[in-house]
């Protein structure tokens, strides 16, 4: 997922994607302990859009206090 994208979303919809990001991140490490996981660097892509979700959602945060 690409930033430009995030940043088209609102802020609920931001916060449903970080709960479902942080969802799919806890069944990816569920999978790799019981090595089942088939494709390991979905963990490091999941870590990233997490942050990327994150960091948007403070920008947003903060445009909103300095425009108060």
């Amino acid at each position: 997922m690409k930033a430009s994208e995030i940043r088209e979303l609102s802020e609920k919809e931001l916060q449903a994607k970080l709960k479902d990001l942080k969802a799919e991140l806890f069944n990816l490490r569920f999978q790799l302990a019981i090595n089942q996981l088939e494709n390991p660097m979905r963990i490091k892509a999941v870590k990233k859009d997490i942050a990327r979700v994150q960091t948007i959602l403070r920008q947003k945060e903060l445009n909103d206090s300095n425009e108060a």
